[in-house]
């Protein structure tokens, strides 16, 4: 799978609909967590194909949130993206706003990501580093369980999530983990923090 749009095509198209740094930045969270899956799971080829569908995911939740992951396939209808990137943004919303089910390996991983790297970023504000680079499994495993800490986050998703990949739980959550420890010092340096 690929897409004919570059990803700087897909941050503009992006930021066309969000402004909020906190959403910018929860879209590059996911794009590099997708993107380190495709490398992890054997779709290395794929990866700017996992990177933008990451990227895009909420593309229409900042300005349409009653109608997320419906408008968000006319927006990129008109955009000229293919019905792989709309299918596969949209599964994200699977069960909650859309009845479309994840079927590749990739759409899965958005499922099961999109709302841990949340999870993951909330936790890693909590610590005194403000860092998940010093997080362990442990600590992150004790937020997931405590249903009061980002109460927004789906408990119940992220277990589907990792339902659907064949995953234990501890498993999703330690790569996902590490994922975002690598990707975080690109993230800090774009977002000025």
């Amino acid at each position: 799978m690929h897409t004919a749009m570059t990803q700087q095509q897909a941050y503009e198209l992006l930021k066309q609909y969000n402004k909020d740094p906190f959403h910018l930045r929860h879209a590059r969270t996911v794009e590099g967590t997708m993107r380190y899956f495709a490398r992890e799971l054997g779709y290395g080829e794929e990866e700017d194909f996992w990177g933008i569908v990451g990227l895009l995911h909420d593309l229409d939740f900042e300005l349409y949130p009653e109608e997320h992951c419906i408008k968000s396939q006319e927006l990129m209808k008109q955009a000229g993206l293919e019905d792989e990137v709309i299918h596969a943004t949209a599964s994200h919303g699977y069960g909650m706003c859309c009845n479309i089910c994840p079927e590749h390996q990739m759409e899965k991983v958005l499922f099961a990501t999109d709302e841990l790297t949340g999870l993951i970023g909330a936790a890693a504000l909590m610590r005194p580093s403000k860092s998940t680079k010093d997080m362990e499994l442990k600590s992150l495993k004790k937020k997931f369980k405590d249903k009061r800490f980002a109460a927004g986050c789906s408990r119940e998703t992220i277990q589907q999530g990792a339902d659907m990949l064949g995953w234990e739980l501890d498993e999703l959550l330690s790569r996902t983990l590490t994922a975002m420890q690598e990707i975080e010092d690109g993230l800090n340096e774009e977002f000025g923090e």
